[in-house]
């Protein structure tokens, strides 16, 4: 199983991204910590790699994980969703998120 998976739509939206700002050369970096509450809290951004770090090779760019987020993000399902009309956001879906809920046919961003 891969670390952290993207829809084709994040995918475009990353590789898009990266090619219309100054930051090409650097990677997608996915983090997330667990917050006094026990939820999740994820943070997304271009970055240098650093030495240490897990390295995703994506279609067309790459994603970087720290070693200490690895556990927290494995298995996690990146989607880029419109959340309200005009509104696009992207979403993590973690099994390792003690609120995460599995998509049904009603809530199914893969639609």
């Amino acid at each position: 199983m891969d670390i952290i998976t993207f829809s084709p739509l994040a995918i475009d939206v990353i590789k898009k991204n990266l090619k219309e700002s100054e930051h090409g050369a650097l990677a997608f970096r996915i983090a997330a910590k667990t917050t006094a509450d026990e939820s999740v809290e994820y943070g997304i951004g271009f970055d240098e790699p650093k030495e240490d770090d897990v390295l995703l090779e994506e279609a067309g760019f790459k994603a970087i994980v720290s070693p200490d987020c690895v556990e927290l993000l494995n298995g996690t399902h990146i989607d880029y969703v419109e959340i309200e009309a005009g509104q696009h956001h992207f979403i993590f879906l973690n099994p390792n998120d003690p609120n995460y809920k599995p998509p049904t046919e009603e809530n199914d961003t893969a639609k």
